[in-house]
């Protein structure tokens, strides 16, 4: 029957494909170095942003979107860098059009009714109002607390699933997904796990046997709205307050106080990477601080969900090395990957988010591991569409329903990981390899973060 209504939906797309044009003549490249070192700098090569954007690269590929007025620069850059070159989206504007509208026909055909499918990609109001009535619906396993008010005013508000028994002080996991606006299924698949915690109870006790779950399904509720509004919105990534007189937003994985500032942030306000004025400045940042620390003494694995990228990172990632546990993050993680790769045959990389992607500091899973919480991930979900942002709804069910094999996985490796020392105590014991001036530029950054 979804499959008839999602098809009966896809006729009333009309040529007529929104309002947006910012886009119109952006094009994305994809980039090879011909076999040529692994190391090569897109990022260095790419660094005008009002001109580039770098989707992702691997060293000797990339996929860079390019304004239409930056072509002549962008074409003299791939001769005097020896590059080759191929066209993969020949015109982003109209492709965010036909996906804009047809985001808003599935939610014309497939309003919310007490459930969320995986149909279409729902609202944050929308979210907000299926986890209360599933509160409503299982108040002696489901609970929703409000933990905080975005920039905008919008509430921000985790469900708490348990199995019931009434049990205090259990162990807990901690997720969240929506950090960045326009990683779309983040939220999906958070909203997902919710759902086959809380209406495939049965089949998932064994993760509610010992374990609590604490979930805000997105964290970036104004930037995550405002890619809802229009075409033009649709590559949103930050927050949405000012930043200076015109740029507006920070990059919310970089505003937190471990190591804030330090790598993998840039000093422009405007930039995707605007780690804000300083640490903890974002209303949305603080109410994922407050619920690490308030759960801390009970957490044993914080997961954050983001796209895209086919990764299961863990800390740390504001420097090129790794922690002293870091064979039982290891082994966590891959849990999830080999159990994504046995159900359907993705490949997920697991690993040291520096070395594997890129150094960013100030994230929030380096921030709770340090709070405590002795495993930590930040989990890339695949790409989609031709933006790789922007996975179509026909591909949302296969997606979200992968993502949960390997949030399943790494859950129940949790449940039988003994970790013989403490968070605390690994950590003291990494900083001090690192030689006195480190440690102590880092004590004091972690005694601000503790009291902050």
């Amino acid at each position: 029957m979804n499959i008839l209504w999602f098809a009966l939906c896809s006729v009333f797309i009309t040529e007529t494909l929104g309002n947006g044009n910012y886009y119109n003549g952006f094009k994305i490249y994809e980039l090879s170095t011909n076999g040529r070192s692994s190391d090569f700098k897109w990022s260095e090569l790419f660094k005008n942003e009002s001109s580039y954007e770098t989707f992702t690269s691997n060293g000797t590929n990339a996929y860079v979107m390019v304004h239409p007025a930056a072509e002549p620069e962008f074409f003299e850059l791939l001769d005097n860098n020896t590059l080759t070159h191929k066209i993969v989206n020949h015109n982003v504007g109209l492709t965010l059009r036909h996906d804009f509208e047809t985001n808003r026909n599935l939610s014309n055909c497939f309003p919310y009714e007490g459930r969320l499918g995986t149909e279409r990609y729902y609202s944050h109001d929308e979210i907000n109002q299926y986890i209360e009535d599933l509160a409503k619906q299982f108040p002696s396993r489901v609970s929703v607390m409000t933990v905080g008010k975005s920039y905008e005013g919008r509430w921000l508000k985790t469900i708490t699933i348990t199995n019931g028994d009434g049990r205090a002080n259990k162990n807990v996991i901690l997720m969240d997904g929506g950090f960045h606006a326009r990683e779309w299924i983040s939220p999906a698949a958070v909203v997902y796990a919710i759902g086959q915690l809380v209406n495939n109870f049965e089949t998932n006790s064994q993760l509610l046997l010992d374990y609590d779950w604490v979930i805000l399904p997105v964290v970036n509720v104004d930037g995550y709205e405002y890619t809802r509004l229009s075409p033009d919105n649709r590559m949103w990534r930050k927050t949405r307050r000012p930043s200076n007189e015109a740029c507006f937003g920070t990059d919310l994985n970089r505003n937190f106080r471990f190591h804030w500032n330090e790598t993998g942030a840039s000093p422009d306000h405007c930039s995707e990477t605007y780690p804000g004025p300083k640490a903890f400045s974002e209303p949305e940042a603080i109410v994922v601080r407050d619920l690490i620390h308030s759960l801390a003494d009970r957490g044993k694995m914080y997961l954050t969900v983001h796209s895209y990228g086919n990764y299961i990172l863990y800390p740390w990632g504001y420097i090129d090395a790794l922690p002293d546990t870091w064979p039982d993050l290891d082994e966590v993680g891959r849990a999830g990957g080999d159990a994504i790769k046995a159900a359907t045959g993705t490949d997920y990389k697991v690993g040291c988010a520096t070395t594997l992607l890129y150094a960013a500091a100030g994230a929030s899973d380096d921030y709770a591991f340090n709070a405590g919480f002795p495993t930590s991930f930040t989990m890339e979900l695949p790409p989609g569409g031709t933006l790789y942002f922007d996975p179509p709804a026909s591909d949302i069910d296969r997606l979200v329903k992968e993502t949960w094999v390997g949030i399943e996985a790494m859950a129940r490796k949790v449940r039988g990981l003994k970790i013989l020392l403490s968070v605390s105590l690994k950590n003291s014991e990494f900083f001090s390899s690192l030689g006195t001036a480190v440690r102590a530029s880092d004590e004091s950054t972690t005694k601000g973060a503790k009291g902050d």
